[in-house]
């Protein structure tokens, strides 16, 4: 989770939704450099959110799709929780209103 505390790593995750990119491409589009979004990378990778590909002496890098529906999984509880504890809020409220 903390991966994506960081505004430069979110909006190269971001980024990579539209497609794979190379470090050197990436890196264009980025303020900082090349050495640093690497870092960005190692950091997206360790927390499953990027893969990365061999291709020729090149490595591209792609969301991982198993990573990003893990971390929307664990957002989906949280939203269910929410939504279920305002029903019962909602539900105590009309109790109380009928009374």
């Amino acid at each position: 989770m903390s991966a994506l505390g960081d505004p430069t790593r979110r909006a190269i995750l971001e980024r990579l939704l539209k497609g794979p990119l190379a470090v050197g491409a990436l890196a264009s589009q980025f303020p900082v450099s090349r050495p640093a979004i690497s870092q960005h990378l190692r950091v997206l990778k360790r927390a499953h959110l990027v893969i990365d590909t061999p291709v020729g002496n090149r490595r591209l890098y792609a969301v991982d799709p198993a990573g990003v529906e893990a971390l929307r999984a664990y957002f989906d509880r949280f939203w269910m929780q929410a939504l279920d504890a305002f029903k019962k809020m909602a539900e105590q409220t009309a109790l109380k209103e009928e009374r």
